[in-house]
């Protein structure tokens, strides 16, 4: 195996007008693992995500994708270049179609991809990991409960067969039960399938526990990092995040 990391930023720096959001990260995902990214809410966490996906300009610094660099051009049009390379992002808030199917919803995310019989079984991989999603696979998005539409973001961004999953606080405002089931199925999409997998997460407890290593954002710089089951005794992080 390469000992390339699958994703690396290098003192990357970015703005938003004057205000600094990220200021000199460095941050390694070796292919195959699940990193975390914890952090206050206005950390930097999902700046991170603008930078790596080029949804945002990086002013400073590298990101690199299996040792190519990626972030020579801000651009919608660079983002949706990144599908095509592997890269796939479930975004906070879920950003499920209203008033297409569920059915539908998925097969947005095979929108790159041609071989009907594979667009097919993965169609029906999806619902089998999501059973909900094929009980109401005819209803429109807007008739989804908020843990249903996380289903089915997730189902959509594995429906473009990612090599790289990108997680913005998929977790959040979801019913407890309905977070046990995804995080379960985050551990067997990086398991079985071997995605590799970048969790920005407010939920530290849930992020260290599905993570191997982690690093902590504060006010756009990294504070801390470290595997996740030493991070997880922390003093510092028992205090802030875990409320110990």
């Amino acid at each position: 195996m390469s000992n390339v990391p699958h994703l690396e930023l290098s003192g990357v720096s970015l703005r938003y007008d004057e205000v600094r959001a990220l200021d000199k990260v460095n941050m390694k995902v070796p292919t195959g693992d699940i990193v975390a990214l914890i952090g206050a809410n206005g950390a930097g966490k999902s700046s991170c995500l603008r930078a790596i996906t080029g949804l945002r300009k990086v002013v400073e610094g590298e990101v690199r994708l299996n040792g190519s660099i990626i972030n020579s051009v801000a651009s919608q049009e660079a983002a949706h270049k990144l599908v095509s390379q592997g890269v796939a992002m479930v975004p906070e808030g879920r950003h499920v179609f209203p008033y297409m199917s569920i059915k539908d919803n998925l097969l947005m995310g095979a929108y790159t991809r041609s071989n009907k019989a594979e667009i097919a079984t993965d169609l029906e991989s999806v619902c089998e990991r999501f059973p909900r999603l094929k009980e109401r696979f005819h209803q429109q998005g807007s008739s989804l409960s908020g843990g249903e539409q996380q289903m089915v973001a997730i189902g959509r961004a594995l429906m473009a067969k990612p090599k790289l999953l990108l997680l913005d606080e998929p977790s959040l405002g979801i019913a407890p039960q309905i977070i046990r089931l995804i995080a379960r199925s985050l551990v067997e999409i990086n398991k079985k399938e071997g995605i590799t997998i970048v969790l920005v997460e407010q939920n530290s407890r849930m992020a260290l526990a599905l993570s191997s290593y982690a690093y902590v954002l504060e006010t756009g710089h990294i504070a801390l990092e470290g595997p996740s089951k030493e991070l997880v005794h922390n003093d510092h992080i028992k205090r802030l995040y875990l409320g110990g």
